[in-house]
């Protein structure tokens, strides 16, 4: 895989997240929020597409409020995870592993909400590719009710063993609202404008 820079603006998001609910009611709001979000600044969702859970509630709330979903699926979970909900683009892949690679090439950016061992697997996949600079995409964790805490707790826990160590940080950034993350998201689109207009400048001299 090959070295992947962020520069160009945010135009579609990588959501991992669970294809359950989870027992927090908070969640679902989130997410539903997220959907609307993502809509509403005309930025595609990228997603695992299935259609429940916490899936399922992010991708209708992005398409009910006119934004535009691709759903990339393996073949096998097909059975287990669709149901009526028809994504704007549909990819059905031939494993987990090749889901994971048209997600990664597709997205500007990834977003990690409340989930379980899928996707905590795919955020510390991504987070360890940004980690040995195979790509520098924003990585955002979505610390919704503190989910994220005792994840962040044992990074940290690495950090003191030295298992992650200088020149090997891992970099991401914990959100907790969705005000932050447009924050973040309209920083990093202005910055990269920036770059650009002064890039254009630069090939006139």
């Amino acid at each position: 895989m090959s070295t992947i820079a962020n520069n160009s603006l945010i135009s579609n998001i990588c959501v991992f997240c669970g294809s359950g609910a989870g027992q927090n009611p908070a969640f679902a709001t989130m997410a539903t929020e997220l959907g609307r979000y993502l809509a509403h600044n005309n930025i595609r969702l990228i997603y695992g597409g299935g259609d429940f859970g916490l899936m399922g509630t992010l991708a209708k709330a992005t398409q009910s409020n006119g934004g535009n979903v691709t759903g990339i699926i393996p073949e096998f979970l097909m059975k287990y995870q669709r149901g009526d909900f028809a994504p704007d683009e549909q990819i059905v892949t031939k494993d987990m592993h090749t889901r994971k690679a048209e997600m990664y090439q597709r997205a500007d950016a990834f977003i990690a909400l409340p989930g379980g061992i899928g996707t905590l697997e795919e955020l510390v996949e991504t987070m360890t590719w940004s980690q040995l600079g195979t790509h520098q995409k924003p990585i955002f964790l979505f610390n919704s009710e503190n989910f994220w805490k005792p994840f962040l707790t044992l990074l940290q826990d690495m950090r003191s063993e030295g298992f992650i160590r200088k020149g090997l940080e891992v970099n991401f950034k914990v959100i907790e609202t969705i005000d932050q993350l447009k924050q973040n998201v309209d920083h990093l689109n202005n910055s990269m404008e920036a770059e650009s207009g002064e890039a254009k400048n630069l090939s006139r001299l």
